[in-house]
């Protein structure tokens, strides 16, 4: 029989991931003229993958999301490989990700407002 799938949790930590993909954003934007410096982009959605694939019970807190360094973008004389397009582009998905998981947060919350019989 299958484990229930504690939905409000996984958006929760899809939220929280979001957010730290942000600031990461944000760090490499900050340091797009620093000598030598590398993007970092934040793992997430794989490990979310790799949870859900598994025949064990999915806990929403033990899929924590990643910093890590990607090394797959083009470097400049100067050793760093920011890209402020590219950086815009992960920012605008990073938020319409976000925008996504709250919205289905909301959604779930909404439900089980009317199944509990509340009204809001």
């Amino acid at each position: 029989m299958a484990q229930p799938v504690d939905i409000v949790g996984l958006l929760e930590a899809g939220i929280k991931a979001e957010g730290l993909r942000q600031k990461t954003i944000a760090g490499n934007v900050a340091n797009l003229g620093t000598p030598g410096y590398r993007r970092l982009d934040v793992r997430f959605e794989e490990l979310l993958a790799k949870a859900m694939d598994s025949s064990a019970p999915v806990n929403p807190d033990s899929i924590e999301p990643e910093i890590y360094r990607p090394g797959d973008t083009p470097v400049k004389a100067n050793g760093n490989d920011v890209s402020m397009e590219a950086e815009v582009g992960e920012m605008v998905k990073n938020s319409l990700r976000h925008t996504a998981y709250v919205r289905l947060l909301r959604k779930k919350l909404s439900q089980i407002e009317l199944a509990m019989g509340i009204r809001g």
